[in-house]
């Protein structure tokens, strides 16, 4: 999925400030493989810096740094509010897909973000809308599967709809020259491929939003979709911002 990523947000990097011999920080890095990705993009006269919460995760992250040879990432570990980076130490301050596991606290983190750039330097966020992602020729037995997962979120406190506040929550923050834009991100199935849904059925069956029969119907109608002469068509509808600091 990095490269998917890459593809599909390259010139958003690119007119974030993600290029060659730019300082840029991975705020919510989970494994690091869009931070080696950009590590690639920001060469060798570069860094990045992949700050990421959960232990296992950034065990996790550090292997794959490790496999990767990238020597200009650096990984540490800390919070969305308070990553322990200097203040406008940056050159781009990145968080991808985390807002919208963060109820209640976007304001409070756009705003360290912006807190962590020079001035002149970007924020980019990109994050989603939940509520609109399709899957296109999926089993039936997966026509819940997205409904379910909105539903966990907002028994958390979450915004489904984060990606459109983006703009919104970057002006507030006082960055200026705010490019707020929208797509589609359009997967095709391969076999193994699994949503972030699926990924989330522990804990939506800790809050009481599935039971054990639901996991398993999807877990058959994920090995059917395995097997799928035609696969089906992941549709995420996607939003960014790139926001610059004053000078």
């Amino acid at each position: 999925m990095a490269e998917v990523a890459r593809a599909q947000e390259g010139d958003a990097w690119t007119r974030a400030g993600i290029v060659p011999g730019a300082v840029v920080a991975d705020v919510g890095c989970g494994p690091a493989a869009v931070t080696v990705a950009m590590a690639d993009v920001v060469g060798e006269d570069g860094r990045v810096i992949g700050v990421e919460r959960e232990p296992d995760t950034l065990a996790v992250a550090q292997r794959v740094v490790a496999n990767a040879g990238a020597r200009n990432v650096e990984l540490r570990q800390g919070q969305a509010t308070a990553t322990g980076l200097e203040p406008g130490s940056l050159d781009v301050a990145v968080m991808r897909h985390v807002l919208a596991h963060n109820g209640g606290q976007e304001q409070a983190i756009v705003d360290h973000l912006a807190s962590l750039v020079r001035p002149g330097g970007s924020v980019y966020v990109i994050d989603v809308d939940l509520t609109a992602i399709r899957i296109l020729d999926a089993d039936p037995d997966l026509d819940d599967l997205i409904d379910k997962y909105v539903e966990f979120h907002r028994r958390r406190g979450n915004d489904p709809w984060i990606g459109l506040r983006l703009g919104k929550l970057a002006t507030a923050a006082g960055l200026t020259s705010v490019e707020h834009r929208g797509w589609y991100a359009i997967v095709q199935f391969v076999p193994g491929m699994r949503p972030p849904a699926w990924a989330a059925r522990d804990a939506m069956m800790t809050d009481g939003i599935i039971d054990e029969d639901d996991a398993a119907r999807w877990d058959a109608a994920f090995a059917r979709t395995d097997a799928a002469t035609v696969p089906p068509t992941l549709l995420a509808p996607l939003f960014s911002v790139v926001g610059r600091r004053p000078a």
